[in-house]
């Protein structure tokens, strides 16, 4: 039978329980055993899609057009394994769904009820995605902090879970934060006690309690969580904090975790294997000890909160590890370069400029002067989504001499529209889900530097666009340089841009990063870093060998 097991967070959010969901599968991943991994977020929306980046972090995007939360990111980078929209349970969809089914007739003459019908739903949902992955272990991680009115159903329902597939086949995690007072030193357990209090009244007592601590919690507090949390001093554990997040399976397996799981869940006590768990070592060893490292400039419009870049300051760092090269990233305002155009200078000082996506005219002028300094200073460059575009319409300006051109997302009425809104755009009204969204197919040119990169003429990548390059300009800006390295099946849509006479120029309309994976980086983001190391070490052209990571 299939196991299930729940992760639950108290004290506070962003506690870690994404990263200790994703150790857990790890550790599982160490024994031989397959895992999938479930996101439950209690917020309304019926998914992340219509969310400003500043409100929830950035929107992971799924194969399958799934616009999620970014702690599916973490669940794919950590597990190697590709997620879908069904991963990711919000309340929205839910409610969405149940509220169909009583329009329909489904539950005439029934009073539909929070219990059973949500967490019926809650339930059917988890389920489905246990029997769709054939997996041996599904786990779910609930959102939000315990305690969180929103979050109440979705408890209630994994507490039902626990009778309905056995002692034997659950187990709860619980994740809590286990503060040190600046003034004493002291680790305070209390906040943790009253957490998993609050689990209790709910009707849930948490199997394994991992406390979140600066550092490793002392045998004396071990001892308190345990008795105040009536359970084995074996089943705690504690993620303190390590220089990468990539650490953690180790340091919990270096602690016993994934044997008490396999113990606690009477999974077959399959001996880690060592080859995977110092291949994943090589890994971490690979982020941290660099003979090289190179300066980027992340020149963006969410850079208040770094969770907005996610997966993109991951797949830099997957590059890196690559090329033996620390990635040191400075996020840098774009309005900076508006309200004081002087200031674009400081930009030499970076071994690579990186324009990441965006939405809307905020912060536009300043990304594109950014490209315009690092084309004319031949300075390593990479574009994701908005930074394409952007990057074409920089180009169209300044090389191509279209008169303030733009794209229509910027101004509506600008005489040179050489970004405009996709002609199936037109009609759509609804918001949410309704951008070009998921895997794509992409047919690569031979002879190029996407081509050199990726190492086939046929790749697919992931998407999350309104917005393309207007045919009609696609002669003029090739006449004039730019070459379209990567485009649709039938030729029509412009997925790739580089300048063969730069250095490193090149900008994608996807989104290469939701597919980057420890030891495994995304071909466009190897590029970049290895070229901005190339440039830095005083290479006349960036080496690469034809779909090769060095």
């Amino acid at each position: 039978m299939v196991k299930y097991i729940f992760v639950t967070g108290g004290v506070l959010s962003s506690v870690g329980k994404g990263v200790v969901t994703s150790s857990v599968g790890k550790m599982l991943q160490f024994r031989g055993f397959s895992v999938t991994a479930i996101k439950i977020d209690p917020y309304v929306n019926v998914d992340a899609g219509t969310m400003n980046p500043y409100i929830h972090g950035e929107i992971f995007v799924t194969d399958d057009g799934g616009e999620t939360d970014l702690d599916l990111g973490w669940y794919e980078r950590f597990l190697d394994i590709n997620l879908s929209k069904e991963n990711n349970i919000t309340t929205g969809q839910v409610y969405q769904a149940v509220i169909e089914k009583e329009r329909r007739g489904d539950f005439l003459g029934k009073c539909v009820q929070i219990i059973p019908h949500i967490t019926d739903e809650i339930k059917r949902r988890i389920r489905a995605v246990a029997e769709k992955s054939g997996v041996d272990v599904v786990l779910t991680e609930c959102g939000g902090t315990v305690g969180d009115i929103e979050g109440l159903p979705f408890l209630e329902a994994i507490r039902q879970m626990r009778l309905e597939e056995g002692y034997e086949n659950t187990l709860y995690i619980h994740v809590a934060l286990v503060p040190i007072l600046d003034v004493t030193s002291e680790m305070k357990t209390k906040p943790l006690q009253h957490s998993v209090n609050e689990l209790r009244r709910i009707g849930i007592q948490p199997d394994i309690i991992v406390s979140r601590c600066a550092k490793m919690i002392s045998e004396d507090v071990l001892e308190k969580i345990s008795l105040f949390g009536t359970i084995p001093k074996n089943a705690v554990f504690c993620s303190y904090n390590v220089s990468s997040v990539y650490k953690v399976p180790l340091i919990l397996e270096k602690q016993g975790m994934g044997d008490y799981i396999c113990r606690r869940l009477g999974l077959t006590p399959n001996r880690p294997d060592s080859k995977k768990i110092e291949e994943w070592r090589r890994f971490v060893d690979s982020l941290e000890n660099c003979k090289y490292a190179v300066k980027i400039a992340l020149v963006g419009k969410y850079t208040g909160l770094t969770d907005s870049y996610v997966s993109m300051n991951e797949a830099m760092k997957h590059a890196g590890a690559a090329c033996n090269t620390k990635v040191l990233i400075d996020y840098i305002e774009a309005e900076t370069f508006e309200e004081s155009p002087e200031k674009i200078s400081i930009l030499r000082n970076y071994d690579g400029i990186f324009v990441p996506y965006g939405f809307g005219p905020r912060g536009t002028s300043g990304k594109i002067a950014a490209i315009k300094f690092a084309r004319e200073n031949n300075i390593p460059f990479l574009g994701i989504c908005y930074g394409f575009q952007l990057a074409v319409v920089e180009f169209a300006r300044n090389v191509c001499g279209l008169e303030n051109a733009n794209s229509t997302e910027i101004d509506e009425e600008t005489p040179n529209p050489v970004i405009d809104l996709m002609p199936e755009q037109h009609q759509i009204k609804y918001k949410g889900a309704t951008m070009r969204l998921g895997a794509h197919k992409i047919v690569v040119r031979e002879g190029t530097l996407a081509h050199k990169l990726y190492g086939a003429t046929e790749i697919y990548e992931r998407h999350r666009h309104r917005y393309e390059v207007n045919p009609e300009y696609i002669g003029i800006l090739e006449k004039n340089g730019l070459v379209f390295s990567g485009r649709s099946p039938d030729g029509k849509r412009m997925e790739i841009l580089e300048l063969p006479d730069k250095f490193f120029f090149l900008a994608s309309q996807f989104h290469g990063e939701f597919k980057s994976r420890p030891g495994k980086p995304s071909p466009e983001y190897y590029g970049f870093i290895k070229a901005c190391l190339d440039r830095k070490l005083g290479k006349k052209r960036p080496e690469f060998k034809e779909g090769k990571i060095n």
